[in-house]
């Protein structure tokens, strides 16, 4: 359901979304920023979270280095596992492919980088609502998860079920690299070096 309020005094040019590589202008489309209003976000970085349709349904809070946990602050009862992180804006991009990842801030970066169909799963899991929504939208899916044991895992698990409805293709990660953690640069190498394996095996 749709928020009845925004939160305001929000700063977007808060020194920590520098120091994760996060420029002012993304942080501003996105509405990301230093919270210093009152309530369970005070003190965090919000990150405004939409539905498919872009209507406002959420905020989650993350924790400054060296602030109180939990790391990531959602509201109770948000409804996590049926939604997908930026679908609003990845799915009217006029593309049919889409690229996946785990956390806000891999989606960010992708976005940044020039990738204006990416999604964020705000996990390692991949729920039965949110599999609907990326089957309905995109025939093609890259999985761009984190190069850990636990990315790897769930990487392996969403590519088995995503196969059944769309083209899938995974770009590995080197070891304990998150997306985020990537440049530009490198960002733009793995997905070039994606689509020139799949022309690649389409030749074949």
């Amino acid at each position: 359901m749709p928020l009845d309020f925004t939160l305001r005094c929000i700063d977007c040019t808060h020194p920590y979304l520098a120091a994760r590589g996060i420029g002012i202008p993304t942080a501003q489309e996105f509405g990301i920023g230093f919270y210093g209003g009152s309530g369970i976000f005070s003190g965090r970085l919000v990150i405004p979270i939409h539905d498919e349709r872009g209507a406002l349904v959420a905020y989650c809070g993350r924790a400054l280095e060296g602030g109180a946990p939990p790391r990531y602050r959602f509201p109770s009862g948000f409804p996590k596992s049926e939604i997908l992180f930026n679908l609003h804006r990845a799915a009217p991009s006029a593309r049919q492919t889409v690229v996946v990842v785990e956390g806000f801030f891999d989606c960010l970066k992708l976005h940044q980088a020039g990738v204006s169909s990416v999604v964020a799963l705000m996990g390692a899991a991949l729920y039965a609502s949110q599999h609907r929504l990326l089957r309905e939208r995109f025939r093609r899916i890259i999985l761009m998860l984190d190069g850990d044991d636990a990315g790897r895992r769930a990487t392996a698990d969403i590519a088995a079920r995503l196969q059944q409805h769309a083209s899938v293709r995974v770009i590995h990660l080197p070891d304990a690299v998150q997306p985020d953690q990537l440049s530009t640069e490198a960002i733009r190498h793995f997905l070039q070096a994606q689509t020139e394996s799949a022309a690649l095996s389409r030749a074949g």
